[in-house]
């Protein structure tokens, strides 16, 4: 009897020294991790630029209205030709047609009276430009106040600027930040001293693209998309987990 009581605790002993020995193992063999930022940033100029001008006409008849502003629109059309911008880069919008009235209040004592007024009809439609003719659209568009001479009630929107090959440009961007990341991590390794050096990556998580104006640092945790600029900065981020081998 006493000797399977100190058969079983033998057993005890040995199991406790087993499973003691593979915890150290497992804590000894986790590796350390060092988590680095890299970032990459581009210049790049716009190569499409969209546009919009639109024609307005008030009349008192509808019909008057409509065709009158078949006739501006003509007359705006040739002018975008002109300038150099064919057919096919020049979206006619439809025509829209709204009531215009206002809102007469009359008072007789205690006594208040409303009555709507008809204005007339005001008529409008809009030229939309696409072209990788970035300056043109630029100077054309300061230009075309030129019609306000000829007699056309016309607005004008603020180009906007685009960049088509942000696609590409942003795997080349991410890979250019990944280097960035690697690098900074062989920097503080080394400044900290002790032999370490940089191993695999454990993970790496990709942050936004933010396109700002030249020159701006801003950034959102949505991602930027300036279009109001010709020149643009591009700025990306990663976040990456490197091992430390020492």
């Amino acid at each position: 009897m006493d000797l399977d009581r100190r058969a079983l605790a033998l057993a005890l002993v040995v199991s406790t020294l087993i499973a003691s020995v593979a915890f150290s193992v497992v804590k000894l063999s986790r590796p350390t991790t060092i988590d680095v930022r890299g970032s990459a940033k581009r210049r790049i100029a716009s190569d499409l630029s969209e546009w919009s001008a639109s024609v307005h006409v008030t009349r008192k008849d509808r019909v008057e209205a409509y065709t009158a502003l078949k006739k501006d629109v003509e007359v705006l059309t040739g002018f975008l030709e002109q300038a150099g911008f064919p057919r096919d880069q020049v979206r006619i919008s439809a025509a829209s047609i709204d009531e215009l009235s206002h809102e007469e209040i009359t008072e007789t004592g205690d006594r208040v009276t409303r009555k709507t007024v008809f204005d007339g009809w005001r008529a409008s439609q809009t030229a939309n430009v696409v072209s990788k003719d970035v300056q043109r659209v630029e100077r054309v568009s300061r230009e075309i106040t030129q019609l306000l001479e000829k007699g056309l009630d016309i607005s004008s929107q603020s180009p906007s600027y685009l960049f088509t090959g942000v696609g590409a440009l942003k795997i080349e961007m991410l890979a250019e930040a990944s280097r960035d990341a690697r690098q900074r991590a062989e920097r503080m390794i080394e400044a900290a001293g002790g032999g370490a050096t940089v191993g695999r990556v454990f993970g790496l998580d990709t942050g936004v693209i933010n396109i700002n104006a030249a020159n701006s640092t801003e950034t959102s945790w949505e991602g930027n998309f300036d279009t109001s600029s010709f020149e643009k900065d591009i700025l990306t981020t990663v976040r990456v987990r490197f091992e430390v081998k020492n």
